[in-house]
């Protein structure tokens, strides 16, 4: 059975990144949105006064709780729930961060007008989010040039991130250029077991027959393995870091 995907190992380099413009501070009361696992969220708990971290996975939602209480962590909790129609009380939090989790709503305005509502006004709000897929190498080696505008890039265009979180009821947002590595495994046959529960690696083979199948999985070991370092498989990326204020 393939292990899930450890989106924190892939992503470890975007993590400081957002540690760092989020400046978590002792009396915040902190909201991630699309925590996963809840690295983002423990993390803030150690600088806040509270963190409350809200994914739609009720799987990995249960294993951020089993390792918040392996570290000992009072003030951080996690939520099972959909952050378009979940109820927070209103201006419960003091900022907002979100790592790569707010991509995947079905109504993005919706979304983040409940979220501009749970935040007390003066409030951030920041996120990371993908950019253009043809700035992806990741998303090159499995999905080869065929651009996508829809999942995982649906914020990509600035304006239109801009337009949905002003609709929300937004001010002042900034949008700045990331760029990181992100770390698929130690070597190639580490990194294809690692994606091989990936929808995208699944996709990749989806109706091929046994013949083709294995010359695409070949393909793909040759791309994870041009992409070797000394650091194990990585990929450039590009991202952007928006921040949004509730006034």
């Amino acid at each position: 059975m393939d292990q899930p995907f450890d989106y924190d190992a892939e992503l470890r380099r975007y993590h400081l990144r957002l540690q760092a413009v989020a400046d978590v501070g002792p009396d915040d009361h902190v909201l991630d949105v699309g925590c996963g696992t809840g690295l983002t969220t423990r993390d803030a708990s150690k600088r806040a006064a509270s963190a409350v971290g809200v994914d739609i996975s009720a799987q990995m939602v249960a294993t951020a709780r089993r390792l918040a209480e392996q570290e000992g962590l009072q003030n951080v909790s996690f939520e099972q729930a959909d952050v378009q129609d979940h109820a927070f009380p209103a201006q419960r939090f003091s900022l907002g961060i979100s790592r790569f989790g707010t991509m995947f709503f079905t109504d993005p305005e919706v979304a983040f007008t409940n979220i501009a509502r749970t935040l007390r006004p003066g409030s951030r709000f920041v996120q990371l989010v993908w950019q253009a897929s043809k700035h992806q190498e990741w998303y090159a080696a499995f999905r080869g040039d065929h651009p996508a505008t829809a999942g995982a890039f649906s914020l990509a265009d600035p304006a239109t991130a801009q337009r949905i979180l002003t609709a929300a009821g937004f001010t002042d947002i900034e949008v700045t250029d990331v760029r990181e590595p992100v770390y698929y495994g130690k070597d190639a046959e580490t990194a294809y077991e690692a994606a091989s529960s990936l929808q995208m690696t699944q996709d990749l083979l989806t109706g091929l027959n046994p013949t083709q199948a294995e010359q695409a999985r070949q393909r793909l070991l040759t791309t994870l393995a041009a992409h070797q370092t000394p650091g194990g498989v990585q990929f450039n990326s590009r991202a952007w870091i928006i921040t949004a204020h509730r006034p």
